[in-house]
């Protein structure tokens, strides 16, 4: 197994003063936030591709983000490789006390089915909170989260506390009332198109709202679903771009009629196969 001592001495070669290379120096926790968020989103693509032979890649892309932040926060006097690895073991143990805890402790769990465990987690989580100050249901949400999978994590958090539908109709419901309140805006945005503008948004932002609440109801990741939803769309329009080319015709030449019927031929190709 390689040794972890390695790539922690080359961070630290790279970040020499002396010696090292210029754009590393240059960085700071800001800067390469940006960074860490790409790396992140290619280990999530590679996954998603089921593209085995690059994930080690990928995944030492991103664990050089980590050592990034362990480097910066040493040279600072913050906190180091060590204690990130101290904090997660600690915090791995302190979680699962199901799985660490010693037989006959408090610390002991007894664990029944998933949705026991899911309980447990969720106390254990909110203890966390309390120990933080962090009082409210919605403390801690980073706010850098995209905004799919962050309205999906306050949804979750105040279903906890109870204020959800326990059924699906009203859920749905809001999903109609929102594209209603929406198209009110739509219809009057002649009027004023500078006041109504601002509204047509807030109102979107809603209904996008009551959309992930839909997908959370139904145990779907919204983040996931849309990208699924983008390759599949990315995918498809290719298949038309071929077709157009086939015709010996520009895209602008073809009528939306004709563009269409070309998706529906690959639509069905796809789904008969």
């Amino acid at each position: 197994m390689a040794d972890i001592q390695s790539l922690l001495s080359i961070m630290q070669q790279l970040r020499d003063p002396d010696s090292g290379c210029p754009w590393d120096l240059a960085q700071d926790f800001a800067s390469i936030v940006p960074f860490t968020l790409e790396e992140a989103y290619e280990v999530v693509d590679t996954i998603e591709r089921q593209a085995w032979e690059e994930l080690p890649d990928e995944l030492g892309d991103l664990l050089f983000q980590v050592v990034f932040y362990c480097q910066l926060g040493q040279e600072q006097g913050k906190f180091d490789f060590s204690t990130v690895v101290a904090r997660i073991n600690d915090k791995l143990v302190r979680r699962h006390p199901h799985v660490f805890g010693q037989s006959g402790s408090e610390a002991t769990v007894a664990i029944i089915n998933t949705q026991d465990l899911s309980q447990a987690w969720d106390k254990l989580k909110a203890n966390e909170r309390e120990q933080k100050q962090l009082h409210s249901a919605l403390d801690d949400i980073p706010q850098a989260l995209p905004a799919l999978s962050r309205s999906r994590k306050i949804q979750h958090r105040v279903a906890k506390v109870g204020f959800d539908w326990a059924e699906l109709d009203p859920v749905v419901a809001k999903i109609h009332e929102e594209i209603d309140e929406v198209l009110v805006e739509v219809n009057k945005r002649h009027e004023d198109p500078d006041f109504y503008q601002p509204r047509i948004v807030d109102e979107m932002g809603d209904l996008l709202f009551a959309v992930v609440n839909l997908a959370r109801h139904l145990k779907v990741d919204p983040e996931q679903a849309l990208r699924q939803a983008n390759h599949k769309f990315e995918r498809r329009f290719r298949g038309v771009e071929q077709c157009v080319a086939d015709s010996g015709k520009t895209i602008q030449q073809h009528t939306l009629t004709e563009l269409d019927g070309y998706w529906n031929l690959i639509k069905h190709y796809e789904k008969a196969n």
